[in-house]
């Protein structure tokens, strides 16, 4: 019977922490969450009491258990916790997309509506 998983992760040169672990059949829950320095950035928590009585559950658990892992550390790596784990940081900037030269946004927009073509 697999408890928890537990991993310290590097990301933006910070350290951060993910843990999840099973509450058990009796409170059948699989929680996640996502610490930074002891606080608590984010967390999942997974009912499986619709499976209670599913034939190798342990492994089933263990199974979401780590699917739900492994999500909560591409969800970090993908920024999506950026703004509670780095609040006052700069976004970075977005810039528009520039016409082709000699030519105005309006222009080529214009020309592939009439021809259908990107020139």
């Amino acid at each position: 019977m697999v408890l928890g998983f537990n991993h310290n992760i590097r990301y933006k040169g910070e350290v951060f922490h993910v843990q999840t672990e099973d509450s058990g059949i009796a409170n059948p829950h699989i929680i996640t969450l996502l610490y930074r320095g002891g606080t608590i950035l984010a967390s999942k928590k997974t009912s499986y009491a619709d499976i209670v009585k599913a034939d190798q559950l342990e492994q089933v658990v263990e199974a979401i258990m780590k699917d739900q892992h492994k999500e909560m550390m591409r969800r970090l790596k993908g920024g999506e916790f950026d703004d509670r784990a780095f609040p006052g940081a700069p976004r970075p900037v977005v810039e528009a997309p520039k016409p082709a030269p000699g030519r105005t946004l309006d222009e080529v927009i214009l020309d592939y509506l009439i021809t259908g073509e990107d020139r």
